[in-house]
This record gives C-alpha cells, structure tokens and sequence, in this order.
C-alpha cells in the first residue's frame, strides 16, 4: 500500500493546465504524490504550445492525452486540485473522504488569442507553466499535509 497522496488535477479541457500540473507533480513530487489529470469536457489533444514548454525545462508530456473523470474512476483520490473556475464549478461529484481545491489559473490558450508572433504566444504558456510548477514545489504541505 502507498501512502503517497493520490492527486487529480481537474480542468475543463485536459489540454493544458492539468497536463502541465500531471507532469510536474511526476517529476518534482513522485516520492510524494501520485498525479493525474482529467477534464471536465476533454479536448481532443494536448495543446503544442504546452507539449513544447514543458519540453524545454526537461519534461516530455507529448504522450499524455485528454481524459475525463470516469477514466480514472478505480482510483481513490486523497485530492482534487481543479485549476479553472469552470472545473471547480462543475466539478463532477466524488466520495466525502476526497478533498476538493481549487487553485485557479488563467488560461494561456485564451492569453495567447491575438497574439502576433510565436514568441509571445509560447511567452504566455511558459508564465502560466512556471506559476503551476510553483504551485507543484508547495504540495503537500500546502495541502496541510505533512512533507
């Protein structure tokens, strides 16, 4: 049994916000969480631009996919992280012994809209990668759980 702390990160789409948090949970908390993600309306793919800016800190999601709750519903979740507000809005019902957060942030899909060249799109996904990877280094004592 292992008492690593079973983590989903819930957003509308899976496409990349969740899939940025899976990847970095897997990589700087391993030996503390176990990480998923999920959406609540699955996308058809994960976006490039967060497949690439995950690749340049050293971390390859290029095979990860969008998936919705009901794939992951054999797991017991010790916490749901959902990071949008339509996720936490409609975020879909679990067991009482799961906790349910919500630490939100901006979509760099609607940030990059309108954006000229690649540069600045790919600029608004890495801010938002290294806001969530922040977040990551944080858990689980910001959770309140014990380091």
């Amino acid at each position: 049994m292992s008492d690593k702390l079973k983590i989903l990160f819930l957003c509308t789409g899976n496409s990349c916000r969740s899939q940025m948090a899976e990847g970095l949970a897997k990589t700087y908390k391993a030996d503390k969480t176990e990480a998923y993600s999920a959406g609540t309306q699955p996308a058809d793919r994960v976006a490039p631009y967060a497949v690439q800016v995950m690749k340049e800190i050293g971390i390859d999601i290029s095979e990860y996919y969008p998936k919705n709750t009901n794939q992951l519903k054999t797991v017991v979740f010790d916490y749901v992280i959902t990071l949008c507000s339509h996720a936490n809005e409609t975020c879909p019902f679990f067991p009482a012994k799961v906790k349910v957060i919500h630490k939100g942030f901006e979509d760099p899909v609607f940030l990059a809209q309108g954006l000229k060249t690649e540069e600045e799109k790919l600029a608004q996904y890495r801010k938002i990668r290294d806001e969530i990877k922040n977040y990551i280094l944080t858990l689980p004592a910001s959770l309140g759980e014990k380091e």
